[in-house]
């Protein structure tokens, strides 16, 4: 099981692709690592050396990356002070509201939570 920045990567994967669980590694770091280290894209994660997932780990570090705990904090800091400041991108983050102007009258559902039914409302009969 190979162990990098405190998050297990899936053996069966290939080394690209199993890069990007990282959080803040994407397709396009994933690749540049594999590239830099002359690591075949096609080799799988259970076929790595010792010496090749210390190189993996030695990039991530020398190449001024911001992954997993050290990111998620600055985002967190990010939006912490966009409330602060009291601005509206601030006031939608406080409010748990889509922040970026997508509609809200039907939509945003995931960012909402689930529909909450009006209590007495009943249909118009003729």
């Amino acid at each position: 099981m190979a162990r990098i920045a405190g998050v297990n990567l899936p053996d069966k994967k290939r080394v690209d692709i199993a890069l990007r669980y990282l959080y803040g590694v994407g397709p396009t770091l994933a690749k540049k690592i594999c590239l830099g280290l002359g690591i075949p894209e096609s080799r799988r994660v259970f076929e790595l050396t010792e010496d090749e997932l210390l190189r993996i780990r030695e990039a991530l570090d020398k190449g001024n990356f911001q992954i997993e705990g050290d990111l998620r904090r600055v985002v967190a800091m990010n939006i912490k002070r966009l409330m602060d400041l009291g601005c509206y991108r601030g006031l939608r983050h406080r409010k748990r509201l889509p922040v970026r102007g997508q509609r809200t009258h039907t939509n945003a559902r995931t960012r909402r939570g689930r529909a909450i039914a009006i209590a007495g409302k009943k249909k118009a009969t003729k």
